[in-house]
């Protein structure tokens, strides 16, 4: 049998499972169940779903990609996500379960006023939509060049049977399916990178001691960069940047605190929390020792990677050598990676932006009629998945006419302009006891962003420069500037 036919029938098997744990899962759904799974999930099971959830098919490809030009550096933001996700568990998780919250915006109704409100929802789903639709991208371009592109489908079909296949198994039972199918699928993309490296490792004849010496030998396993300031890779940039995206990109974000929200209690949530932080670094690790590994096994073994104007495509590496070089078995174990890994992020992506619409805009706690609800929901989660299929093709355009980018470095590039403003906004709340002329912040958090990249712009050319992750604490600041000055002493009164 053909490797793609191989594909098809995994794939065909993976989803009939989904879709039957869908289907469990969802009887007697009511909106509660939609948006926070009647707040009763076990702990343990969030925690290891949202591993899957948080890393998506973007590490999974782009991590070890990135390798050859960044080494290690990476595992400096990684050390960082510890400071972010400490703060989540001891000041915001704790404020979200004593305001009982369904979505976490509408903190800055109570603390602010409506059109704080407004505007945090806004860049959240802003944020959600581009960032989801990137990772999308790039999974669906290797489930497209491996499966699909075979069998005749053209890209803009391999998206659109992307987008369904989550819509499918999420539109009735929402989170509380999510938790569930999250956990098959995170420990498909566990067993598919720990598998893949070992596999690596005995194709190389290499015993663990072995490979560790040849691993800590390459400059590839460079972690820490203390030398230059000005290096993209300098390890105070990125420890900050890691802290603050794993406060904004977490703590911030509706779709990975509408998982904490859906345990029993607030004590089970910071468990959740803990154990969750523990493990991704873990994971993360893992995914470098593999990037390490695939460029270690390219050079021993001579093969040429994919170039374009004589720069690796760093992307196309992992897939490159997976399916043309490893062999089946560990081309299968990718396959299973990207898809468990593209899902398990994407599907909670769609479901947390079907919630903050329709709770934030549609304010669909203040309907009584249970039909309607039901028929809103299903109406903003089919309208998100049509979104985030054009968006995909737009990258793809985008990536055709650059193809040297490293996606991972977009999506952090991304998320600081659009999760600046929230941290800004968030800041001033929790650490100020200022109240603000709630008309003009919508003005303040879109002038910021726009400011920040012309200032990131001067200086990457006057004084080279170059804000790259850490651009979400330069437009998380500036919003926090702007909207200090249009607050006046005294707080709003927090409604509890």
């Amino acid at each position: 049998m053909e490797q793609h036919w191989i594909f098809l029938c995994i794939l065909v098997a993976y989803f009939a499972v989904l879709i039957i744990m869908a289907e469990i899962t969802a009887k007697g759904a009511t909106k509660d169940t939609f948006f926070v799974a009647n707040r009763s999930a076990p702990w343990y099971l969030v925690a290891y779903g949202m591993i899957g959830a948080s890393l998506s098919g973007v590490t999974f490809i782009s991590v070890p990609g990135s390798v050859l030009t960044k080494s290690f550096s990476y595992f400096q933001m990684v050390l960082g996500y510890l400071v972010g996700y400490f703060i989540i568990g001891a000041v915001l998780m704790p404020l979200y379960y004593r305001l009982n919250l369904v979505s976490i915006y509408t903190y800055l109704e109570t603390r602010f006023g409506f059109w704080s409100y407004k505007t945090g929802a806004f860049f959240f789903l802003l944020a959600r939509t581009v960032g989801a639709s990137l990772r999308l991208y790039l999974s669906a371009m290797v489930l497209h060049i491996a499966l699909f592109e075979p069998l005749g489908f053209s890209f803009w079909q391999t998206s659109m049977l992307s987008i369904a296949l989550i819509w499918i198994y999420t539109y009735k039972g929402g989170i509380k399916t999510i938790i569930w199918t999250d956990t098959l699928q995170t420990s498909f993309m566990i067993a598919a990178i720990v598998g893949c490296v070992a596999l690596i490792m005995n194709d190389l004849n290499w015993s663990l001691s072995e490979a560790a010496q040849q691993l800590s030998a390459s400059p590839l396993t460079q972690i820490f960069f203390w030398d230059d300031s000005l290096d993209l890779k300098f390890l105070p940039k990125q420890f900050l940047a890691g802290a603050f995206i794993a406060l904004v990109m977490t703590g911030l974000d509706q779709d990975m605190m509408q998982k904490n929200l859906t345990c029993r209690s607030i004590g089970e949530a910071q468990k959740n929390m803990f154990w969750f932080t523990i493990i991704l670094v873990i994971v993360n690790f893992i995914f470098l020792l593999l990037g390490a590994l695939l460029y270690l096994y390219a050079e021993q073994k001579g093969l040429s990677l994919p170039t374009k104007d004589g720069l690796v495509l760093t992307d196309k590496v992992f897939p490159f050598l997976a399916l043309e070089h490893f062999g089946l078995t560990i081309a299968i174990l990718f396959m299973l990676g990207v898809v468990a890994s593209t899902y398990a992020s994407a599907d909670s992506a769609l479901a947390s932006l079907t919630t903050s619409f329709c709770v934030d805009f549609l304010s669909i706690y203040k309907q009584t009629d249970e039909n309607k609800q039901q028929k809103q929901i299903r109406y903003v989660h089919l309208g998100f998945s049509a979104l985030l299929v054009v968006m995909m093709l737009i990258f793809a355009a985008l990536v055709e006419k650059y193809p040297s980018t490293n996606v991972i470095g977009i999506v952090f590039r991304a998320a600081g302009y659009t999760y600046g403003p929230l941290l800004g906004l968030y800041a001033l709340g929790l650490l100020t006891k200022r109240k603000l002329r709630d008309a003009l912040v919508p003005y303040i958090c879109l002038a910021a962003p726009a400011l920040c990249y012309f200032l990131s712009e001067w200086l990457a050319s006057n004084i080279r420069y170059k804000f790259t992750d850490e651009m979400i604490l330069l437009t998380g600041f500036v919003t926090f500037l702007g909207l200090w000055c249009i607050s006046e002493k005294g707080e709003t009164p927090a409604k509890d």
